[in-house]
């Protein structure tokens, strides 16, 4: 493995994927661009609705829970070593909600969730289409390799 996840659970959700489970799907992103010669380490925490909710509000200004957000070290701690990719704040009752209503199979969406937060962590943004459409790209690419479904597509 490339990736070593620290694993926190705080969103009283137990159906949740293992620390195995994210560090495969992280790893993958990093053996797609061609980073997975050094070991990294990231932090998931998986939240409730309420703390996505203030995470959200306080970090991005916006209302209500999210999926996933990405923190890296390096905007808090500019000397932070290389290695350290950051954190993820996944929320485990969106995920779950968004999987059903997208008729997506949980576990396709929480690998979904996290190769997206991933790739913002190592730079990769949707602000404009062009950005959007490149990270689209890598992250279909990533999990039709990981025999997951592409997760754009209209039901």
């Amino acid at each position: 493995m490339s990736v070593i996840v620290e694993l926190v659970n705080e969103s009283a959700e137990p159906a949740v994927p293992s620390q195995a489970e994210f560090e495969g799907w992280s790893d993958a992103v990093l053996k797609e661009l061609k980073q997975s010669e050094q070991a990294f380490e990231l932090g998931i925490r998986l939240v409730s609705e309420n703390e996505s909710a203030e995470l959200n509000q306080n970090f991005r200004n916006k209302q209500g829970p999210t999926n996933v957000l990405s923190f890296t070290y390096s905007d808090i701690l500019p000397e932070a070593q290389q290695n350290l990719l950051g954190d993820l704040a996944i929320c485990s009752q969106v995920v779950i909600r968004e999987a059903q209503e997208q008729h997506k199979t949980a576990q396709a969406h929480w690998a979904h969730m996290t190769i997206h937060g991933m790739l913002h962590l190592l730079g990769h943004d949707h602000q404009d289409d062009i950005q959007a459409e490149s990270m689209e790209t890598l992250e279909c690419n990533i999990l039709l390799k990981l025999g997951y479904p592409q997760p754009y597509k209209e039901v």
